[in-house]
């Protein structure tokens, strides 16, 4: 185990949320967390309801899944309508009390002295686990940050509820020993204005500091795999399909390019339904674009599938695209915007809020649509895919302004910042 290099001591550090593991965007930020607070001699533990964390450092609790059938029922019962049952009451209390002892359990277990909600102070998937953590925060009075993704005024299916009392007691809690962290200012500022809760900005990041390996063997036949032609352009939305990752834009680009081209999606529908998809399928057939679906052989992991096929990483695909597209609506940051600049590669870009108010003014050189697709956008592109020497200035430059502001140097500075105000951390004092 590591030491801190101010103090001495192991610091024991505990993420709570209700999955932490695959490639969803909170488990992959809790991976780049732990990583820094690692880096500086603390160890880090996890309770969830899902886990791929080594088991001698897990904490699995079923019932904090936002999947687990209690759970899930409570969810439906409560929101999309006004009021809820007296039964429903007892079952969030019962729940809570439940939770409640396995959070103290985990805390003892490894003597955890710093708390890191992952979002489960953030958006009322599971609430008994929402109040559990903000009743046991209450009652001991232990340090946390609460790490905030997506919150549930953020969400339109939230906003009819019959829980509002737990909503403004425990998403998010307003207590002295949590300090908040937000991903962006536009949640900065809703959050002060809502609650009177000052917080943190720390910027989703990747290690531009290690750029990616070059393609290894394992990934040669991606294009093979995918049916693109040694002619064709391969065209990434890295994203699920999903209503508010506005795919349409991406397919009347291609229809509009004319240039020969399939255009991969490399996720599922997920947990949202599959209407959305059957609309990207059809409208991919009117406008007469080549969409190919390849969740099935995309993974966190290598591997192969049931029938045998070789499976990938979203790492393994992205450096053999020719263009990255991610014309979304809205996110709450952008993790596929900072991979495609992590893999350098070029990037079309829908301006949606948060990229207009915190990515943009960093001066990144990216294709942009405004809503829908322009003349100018299609030239633009055009342009950048048959000019090599542009497009390797465009993904160059992108790459640096991304290491100086979206880089792990940054984490690491407002983690170290942050880890040392929560366990008042000083040379030569021993905290008990």
């Amino acid at each position: 185990m590591g030491a801190c290099k101010y103090c001495g001591r192991n610091h024991k550090i505990g993420f709570v949320s209700t999955r932490l593991a695959g490639t969803d965007g909170v488990s992959l930020e809790t991976d780049k967390w732990a990583e820094v607070f690692e880096d500086e001699g603390a160890s880090c533990y996890y309770m969830a309801g899902e886990l791929d964390s080594a088991p001698d450092r897990s904490f699995l609790v079923e019932e904090a899944h936002f999947m687990h059938p209690v759970i899930r029922d409570i969810y439906q019962k409560c929101f999309g309508v006004r009021t809820r049952s007296r039964e429903v009451t007892d079952q969030i209390h019962q729940l809570t009390m439940v939770l409640k002892d396995y959070i103290y359990k985990f805390i003892e277990k490894f003597d955890i002295e710093l708390l890191i909600p992952q979002n489960a102070l953030t958006i009322p998937l599971n609430i008994p686990l929402g109040i559990a953590l903000t009743q046991v925060i209450s009652e001991t009075g232990i340090h946390a940050i609460a790490h905030h993704h997506d919150f549930f005024w953020e969400r339109q299916h939230f906003k009819i509820n019959a829980v509002w009392e737990f909503l403004n007691m425990a998403f998010p809690p307003h207590l002295p020993s949590i300090q908040h962290v937000v991903i962006n200012s536009w949640a900065d500022n809703q959050l002060s204005l809502r609650t009177g809760i000052s917080a943190h900005i720390i910027p989703n990041v990747m290690d531009f500091e290690n750029p990616p390996p070059p393609p290894s063997d394992y990934t040669a036949d991606v294009r093979k795999s995918f049916g693109i032609e040694d002619d064709e352009l391969f065209i990434l939305q890295p994203t699920r399909v999903v209503k508010r990752k506005g795919i349409e834009h991406a397919i009347e680009l291609l229809n509009r390019l004319g240039m020969k081209a399939k255009l991969i999606i490399s996720h599922a529908s997920g947990d949202e339904g599959y209407d959305y998809e059957r609309r990207v399928r059809e409208y991919s057939k009117l406008m007469k674009v080549d969409t190919v679906f390849v969740s099935n052989i995309i993974n966190e992991k290598r591997g192969t599938t049931k029938n045998g096929r070789k499976v990938y990483t979203l790492e393994d695909i992205y450096p053999h695209a020719d263009l990255i597209t991610y014309p979304s609506n809205f996110e709450g940051f952008g993790n596929a915007f900072l991979e495609a600049i992590y893999f350098r590669k070029p990037i079309v870009v829908n301006t949606y809020s948060i990229y207009t108010m915190d990515i943009k003014p960093k001066g990144f050189s990216v294709i942009e649509i405004d809503g829908y697709v322009t003349e100018e956008a299609v030239l633009q592109t055009r342009q950048v895919l048959e000019d090599p020497k542009l497009r390797q200035e465009m993904v160059e430059r992108n790459y640096e302004i991304a290491k100086r502001f979206f880089g792990y140097s940054v984490l690491r500075q407002k983690l170290r910042t942050l880890l040392y105000d929560c366990i008042a951390c000083t040379p030569g004092i021993n905290i008990s």
